[in-house]
């Protein structure tokens, strides 16, 4: 086991469920993503370039998108609290997840993924 599926799998509930479902939604609809282990968080990687990640805080899961500034689709989910490219979506429970939105979000990741980091 790497260490990001380390990191998911030994979240407390309900964390390790939301997790573990984002997992599978990301890896579902995007599979060309490399999941691996930086700055101390699972990260997913497409040809060696950051795509999004996850991480717990406090009370919630951060579904982090490294190229955010570019998105269009589903802006009042996001949250960016004062960061200029990053957005994420941020969960508190498994019946949070709306999937159609997150689905609709990792096509919009995918499409921006060559876009430069800053608008």
């Amino acid at each position: 086991m790497n260490p990001a599926e380390n990191y998911i799998l030994d979240k407390p509930e309900p964390f390790r469920s939301i997790l573990l479902h984002l997992q599978s939604v990301v890896e579902r609809t995007v599979p060309q993503v490399d999941l691996k282990f930086k700055y101390r968080v699972p990260f997913y990687y497409i040809n060696g370039t950051p795509f999004c990640y996850l991480n717990q805080s406090k009370d919630y899961i951060d579904l982090g998108f490294w190229k955010g500034a570019h998105f269009t689709v589903h802006q009042e989910q996001m949250i960016s609290e004062g960061r200029k490219v990053i957005k994420s979506l941020r969960y508190t429970s498994l019946e949070s997840i709306n999937d159609s939105i997150l689905i609709d979000i990792l096509k919009e990741a995918y499409a921006v993924r060559n876009a430069r980091f800053y608008k």
